[in-house]
């Protein structure tokens, strides 16, 4: 990678949709910050949120059905079905409209299209923020998930990187494998509650008082990816491994230094 491959930010910008006291988006500006030293980091409000607060009531109705279905639009109904999202029914475009209106409600046992999700925000940001001088963060408890055409199927992802980047609380703890174990007992019928507690700090949980330091490497994902396309490192101590168990990640993310050797180097040398 020469020099002239680096696109650095002018300004991060973190959004706080996810909604969950665990996270301290305040630390991850810090976070931000001890990377990118000369970036201009905000933390600001929900997307949608901020839009409708931006917009005059005459025409706020009218927004809010706008991307009430949009969203129910972007759910995801056949997990091996790309594309097939069928008719959007009445019911789940009203239930949009109520957590558009109530930040208090949670999108649970709802999977989301990613990158439906991410023209969502970034038709809402508008094409003037959407430049290579600013990183949108948004964090969201919506979980979301992305085709795989290997398999043909959905997968729930942690995040999905681009303009904007989105990452999910929710994903963080359904998205990654437990331990292998785990799943053979649940199999077997052991108690959930009595599995929890065996398997305790092998897995994020809701809520989970790790939850901050964990997103610290997928924020940083998300700015290598602005920065030079590739979010992912093959190391699998440093915070961009892509991991794809619970257990990987924990190790990545909370063990050890921030980087590996190359990416602490990157950092050093080209990044102010």
């Amino acid at each position: 990678m020469q020099p002239d491959d680096v696109f650095l930010p002018r300004a991060v910008y973190l959004y706080d949709a996810a909604r969950t006291d665990a996270l301290d988006l305040e630390e991850l500006a810090r976070f931000v910050s001890s990377m990118l030293s000369s970036v201009n980091v905000q933390i600001k409000d929900d997307v949608t949120t901020t839009a409708l607060e931006n917009t005059a009531e005459a025409e706020k109705d009218k927004l809010v059905a706008t991307l009430a279905h949009a969203f129910a639009a972007a759910r995801v109904r056949n997990l091996t079905a790309y594309e097939d999202a069928g008719p959007v029914a009445y019911g789940e475009v009203e239930y949009e409209k109520r957590r558009l209106l109530d930040s208090s409600i949670k999108a649970l046992g709802i999977l989301y299209d990613g990158q439906k999700l991410a023209t969502i925000y970034a038709d809402t940001l508008g094409e003037d923020e959407l430049t290579t001088e600013n990183v949108h963060v948004i964090f969201t408890n919506q979980l979301f998930g992305t085709w795989d055409d290997n398999d043909k199927r959905y997968h729930a992802r942690v995040a999905v990187y681009g303009y904007p980047s989105l990452i999910s609380t929710t994903g963080v703890v359904e998205a990654p494998a437990r331990p292998r174990e785990f799943y053979l007992k649940r199999q077997l019928g052991t108690d959930p509650i009595h599995l929890k507690e065996e398997f305790r700090g092998r897995f994020i949980d809701y809520d989970d008082p790790r939850l901050t330091s964990v997103m610290k490497g997928y924020v940083a994902q998300a700015l290598f990816y602005h920065m030079t396309g590739e979010p992912f490192c093959q190391d699998k101590t440093c915070r961009l491994y892509n991991a794809h168990w619970q257990e990987e990640l924990i190790q990545a993310q909370l063990t050890g230094d921030d980087f590996c050797p190359a990416h602490a180097k990157f950092l050093s040398e080209r990044v102010p």
